[in-house]
């Protein structure tokens, strides 16, 4: 194997992955918007732009594969281009969450919101920051960080739990909420989701220096 060559290539490696996860944190923040202020043009531009990452999750693969497959990694070396792989399935996976919120906004953003939107925004924001920091977990390495993330994950899923509460309340004194509190459950859901992608990136950070499974949630 040429070091220098094979770190080059994963220098790439970590680029194109920071890259496709910047237009994940984007995708999430323009679905979120879209929501709360009622821009179909928004969540419509969301969806659009997921092919642009779906894309990105393809050439990262092939440019896996072909490390792989000229360079032969062994240990701690094949360790870093499989967490790679991974990663990029997480970060697709977000996206695709992402385009399920702005999906949401087109079909509701017609009608009065039964309550202003404050703890899915919420929610948002600290799944924005777990993904950076699972990102920067893995081009640095570093375990702190990565093993931090399960602090922010309980506070989504106590937001979760918060967001369920008060949606059904609105449930039970208006049967005509039922079909709007729905569809705020299942954004909150989205995000609970894309909570946990970024917490299996955190494993995977993990997995890569001790070659180890924890679980961190």
């Amino acid at each position: 194997m040429n070091r220098t060559h094979f770190e080059k290539e994963l220098e790439e490696l970590h680029y194109d992955v920071l890259k496709m996860g910047s237009l994940v944190e984007e995708a999430i923040a323009n679905a979120i918007a879209s929501l709360v202020n009622h821009d179909t043009e928004l969540a419509q531009k969301v969806i659009d732009d997921d092919d642009r990452i779906d894309k990105m999750e393809v050439e990262i693969d092939n440019k896996c594969a072909k490390i792989i497959v000229t360079q032969q990694p062994i240990a701690k070396d094949l360790r870093i281009v499989l967490t790679g792989l991974k990663i990029v399935t997480d970060l697709e996976r977000m996206a695709d969450h992402a385009v399920d919120i702005a999906k949401t906004t087109l079909r509701i953003a017609h009608q009065k919101y039964i309550k202003p939107l404050i703890d899915i925004p919420r929610m948002a924001e600290i799944v924005r920051e777990m993904v950076k920091m699972s990102l920067d977990s893995y081009v640095r390495q570093d375990l702190e960080l990565a093993r931090a993330i399960g602090e922010k994950d309980d506070i989504v899923d106590a937001l979760y739990k918060q967001v369920f509460r008060e949606l059904l309340t609105y449930m039970m004194e208006d049967p005509r909420n039922i079909d709007q509190a729905t569809q705020f459950l299942f954004v909150a859901r989205y995000l609970e989701r894309i909570a946990d992608h970024a917490t299996n990136i955190c494993e995977w950070v993990i997995y890569l220096d001790t070659g180890e499974h924890i679980d961190l949630n």
